[in-house]
């Protein structure tokens, strides 16, 4: 497979990377992942993350707790603290690798088969970045609605419902897998540089104006 612009696609794919990283990192600390409304108090918004839980006042602003016990935590919330230190993690190492494994870079510019396994390993982490990202926003999803749609809770106890954390972890995810993805497109793909088609373009030329002059009587 031939690929003029290989770089450029390298660096969409660590761009899209980059993003998915910081917007896991916000995930991760974000006190929005669950939002809770009081019809008996309208002016109170109750928010739960994976650390601390909130209360959003209209005149007071935003009041914060941490969490006394990480054992206290519901299941999903406690492995899903797991998880986004995990994609974290991950995911700065997959930037560090990548940048290692990028044709521009200037490291390494002899080792071609150790750039292209720094960048492979990149792209590897990225995937597992982004599903480890994915899994523990749509874990909190899928119990929040199975709680919502509780037929054993009484109508009048509030109900939990998705908060803003879970959308910029969705977002987060597809991006870190898609620029993994770009990356290690780019692994099968040859380089081809644009003078090195002139080259065969005039040499093909030659070609035919010396049959031409063999053929002529």
């Amino acid at each position: 497979m031939a690929l003029v612009y290989r770089p450029t696609m390298q660096l969409s794919g660590l761009l899209f990377s980059l993003l998915g990283w910081v917007l896991s990192c916000l995930t991760t600390y974000l006190p929005q992942w669950k939002n809770l409304n009081l019809e008996l108090n309208e002016l109170e918004i109750w928010t739960m993350g994976l650390w601390q839980a909130c209360v959003v006042q209209e005149e007071g602003g935003m009041q914060c707790k941490d969490f006394d016990s990480f054992l206290a935590l519901p299941p999903e919330l406690r492995i899903s603290r797991v998880l986004m230190v995990f994609s974290n993690g991950s995911g700065l190492l997959g930037l560090l690798l990548s940048g290692f494994g990028l044709d521009c870079s200037k490291i390494g510019e002899r080792q071609r088969e150790q750039k292209k396994r720094l960048l492979l390993f990149g792209g590897m982490l990225f995937w597992i970045s982004g599903l480890t990202a994915i899994v523990p926003v749509s874990w909190v999803a899928h119990s929040t609605v199975q709680e919502f749609w509780d037929e054993n809770i009484p109508d009048i106890v509030p109900r939990w419902d998705f908060g803003e954390a879970l959308f910029v972890g969705w977002f987060a995810g597809f991006c870190l897998v898609l620029g993994g993805s770009l990356l290690n497109c780019t692994i099968c793909a040859t380089e081809v540089h644009p003078s090195a088609g002139h080259y065969a373009v005039a040499e093909q030329q030659d070609r035919c104006q010396r049959l031409e002059t063999e053929t002529r009587p």
